[in-house]
């Protein structure tokens, strides 16, 4: 305790500015400093004398500094040292007596010296109970001040997490892939957290005890360093955090790993800190749970930072930077971890049900190429080279097109519906389906076989004939007459068979030999019952007449039909309202913009635009495919030409066939093994 007698230098020349005032000042400061020095009420202050003209009162963090009204007005820079505090509300002022400057100036000096940290004024001569009465008041404010500014800054922060928390739901839920999702789970986490680092876990398996399964280790983020991970899986144990995690579905946080409690279940392998040079300290580790409260995986958190925007980059960080995750940490973890669990299983359902989608898209493709061979690869072209030109379009900067932009959805409907646009073949008949010439092959076996039946009974007509000229006597030139009709017989029907085996290719047929077939057919022969019936069929004819290709009116009409088909199947399939136009989009593949196409004969406005696509790649792929046994390929220069064609006859769009073609969207397929 320092008195009046103990004073230095420096402090005298506080003394001297009070000049003739200073003894009567000095007495006053002393009677207070003695009642709080001999009063036991005062005995949870430490109470010291910075000053002659200042006590300090001291409880806590706070205090309270006494001062004679006189240093107010005379030398006020012996306040200086605790101008922070005062300005932090650490420390309040009380003066001894009333300033003359504040009865001088009025309610304006008043204000400012409340604003510089003045609490009261206290008589000079006052009691021990006034005294007890001023210091209560002033750490009561104080301590009201700082309730109300850490209120303040805990509504603040909590405004602020509930805020996050709400942005990473609404991220969470709006996010279907599954490893985006995990990447933004591991960041999120992280961010409200403040941890450095982080990992991922993921429970495989399909064993009912989840002890029979193992976690895969997907991911991994750091911020103070760079490292290439790979995933690898581990057995679901005690032995590791993760695993007694998971087993458990407890969540754990440890200080300092590299001190682990003697009991503790799990150990911890040093080795990733030693290859890449990191410090790991504090850890956390959360499962990610469904809403029944199956494991699905595990989310680590390392190090906890007091400043989460620092990199860890030597000792002294690990040392200064690196905390335990506190109880709020804890908590925010476990609410996030909450709501990643179920985005996660939303995101896993997504996906399998994707993968019925998809598996059901390729098995249906495959039950159409089993019904139609030829045509086997067809499909999966098509459906790439949609993607692909839909790709292109959007990339395109000028046309009609410019403003295109494809979500993920419609990319992969687009996919769906090329993949599908035959579906409807399998309402086609089979036989028609795959009919590769103008006539069945039973059809034709059996016109060759009636040719055969005609030489064989001409043949034995006359073989008759001439037994009865023999045993008549008939002379050699009668005889060697009916040896040339029988030859030449054979000759007309040996052209016959060639005139129908050139037209039943399904090539263009010429103009001779459509009038040879009308010959043909009005011949007739005998059958054994002795009538006379056409040699060929009007069905025959009505076949081989065919001009180009190898199906008739109503066999071309009935494979058209596949087209109405497919949109009478796809369209009883619940796509779901991403999907909705699967079966739209397939069912109009072949509309041409001039209304020649089919099945709605609609025009260019009607048609979507994923259908006016998939229409050019479809014909392409016809042209070029090199699986066709009925017709060779055709090279890409004659293709793109035909392709031209089509546009000068308004069937297809001229725009995107200039895309199709300066972005050669069939190079990557045609290079692949599709072809």
């Amino acid at each position: 305790m320092r008195g009046r007698d103990d004073v230095s230098a420096g402090e005298h020349s506080g003394l001297r500015k009070l000049g003739s005032k200073a003894s009567l000042a000095l007495g006053q400061v002393d009677a207070i400093f003695h009642l709080l020095s001999i009063e036991g009420r005062f005995g949870t202050l430490t109470v010291t004398r910075p000053h002659p003209l200042l006590i300090s009162a001291q409880r806590g963090e706070t205090s309270v500094l006494l001062a004679h009204q006189s240093v107010w007005s005379n030398a006020r820079d012996l306040l200086t040292p605790w101008v922070d505090r005062l300005s932090d509300f650490s420390a309040r002022l009380v003066l001894l007596g009333e300033p003359a400057a504040l009865a001088a100036l009025g309610d304006q000096a008043l204000e400012q010296a409340l604003n510089h940290g003045l609490a009261a004024l206290l008589s000079a001569s006052a009691s021990a109970a006034e005294l007890q009465v001023c210091l209560h008041q002033a750490f009561e404010l104080m301590q009201a001040k700082r309730r109300s500014e850490s209120r303040g800054k805990w509504l603040t922060r909590y405004r602020y997490e509930l805020g996050e928390l709400i942005e990473i739901a609404r991220a969470l839920t709006t996010e279907r892939e599954l490893s985006k999702l995990l990447g933004l789970i591991l960041e999120k986490s992280r961010f409200v957290t403040g941890a450095d680092a982080g990992s991922i876990y993921v429970v495989e398996g399909e064993a009912p005890e989840l002890e029979r399964r193992e976690l895969r280790f997907k991911l991994s983020q750091n911020d103070s360093i760079a490292f290439d991970s790979s995933e690898f899986s581990m057995p679901i144990n005690s032995r590791s955090m993760a695993g007694y995690v998971a087993l458990t579905r407890e969540t754990v946080s440890i200080a300092d790993v590299y001190d682990l409690p003697a009991d503790s279940p799990f150990g911890f392998d040093r080795s990733f800190d030693v290859r890449v040079g990191y410090r790991t300290r504090s850890i956390i580790s959360t499962p990610l749970a469904t809403s029944q409260g199956e494991v699905l995986g595990v989310l680590q958190l390392i190090n906890k930072k007091r400043q989460p925007e620092r990199k860890l980059l030597d000792a002294e960080d690990f040392e200064q930077q690196v905390i335990a995750f506190d109880e709020r940490s804890e908590q925010l973890l476990q609410t996030l971890a909450a709501q990643a669990g179920i985005a996660l299983e939303n995101a896993i359902l997504y996906d399998e049900i994707r993968s019925i989608f998809e598996g059901f898209v390729r098995a249906s493709v495959d039950a159409i190429e089993a019904r139609d061979p030829t045509t086997s690869g067809h499909s999966r072209r098509v459906a790439e080279m949609t993607v692909g030109l839909a790709r292109a379009v959007e990339r395109t900067g000028s046309g009609p097109y410019k403003e295109v932009g494809w979500k993920v959805g419609d990319i992969r409907e687009i996919e769906y519906a090329a993949l599908l646009h035959d579906f409807g073949k399998i309402g086609v008949r089979e036989h028609v389906l795959v009919k590769a010439k103008k006539l069945y092959p039973h059809e034709l076996e059996l016109l060759l076989r009636r040719f055969d039946f005609v030489l064989k009974s001409t043949e034995a007509e006359l073989l008759q004939r001439k037994i009865e000229l023999l045993q008549r006597g008939a002379s050699k030139e009668e005889v060697a007459a009916l040896d040339r009709v029988l030859a030449e017989r054979r000759a007309e029907l040996a052209a016959a068979r060639e005139v129908i085996l050139h037209a039943n290719e399904p090539t263009v047929l010429a103009e001779g030999d459509f009038e040879r077939i009308e010959q043909l057919a009005r011949q007739t022969f005998r059958e054994l019952s002795g009538e006379a019936v056409p040699l060929l069929s009007t069905e025959e004819v009505r076949s081989l007449s065919v001009r180009r290709g190898s199906l008739t009116p109503d066999e071309f009409d009935e494979i058209r039909s596949h087209v109405s088909h497919t949109y009478s199947f796809l369209s009883k399939i619940p796509w779901g309202k991403t999907f909705a136009r699967v079966a739209l989009i397939a069912g109009a593949h072949h509309e041409r913009l001039n209304g020649t196409g089919y099945p709605n004969r609609l025009r260019g406005e009607e048609i979507p635009l994923q259908s006016k696509m998939m229409s050019i790649s479809d014909i392409f792929d016809a042209l070029t495919a090199s699986d066709r046994p009925y017709k060779r390929a055709v090279p890409v220069p004659k293709a793109l030409d035909i392709l031209g064609f089509e546009v000068k006859n308004g069937h297809i769009d001229p725009e995107l066939v200039r895309i199709f073609q300066e972005a050669r969207i069939w190079e990557s397929i045609m290079s692949g093994a599709l072809y």
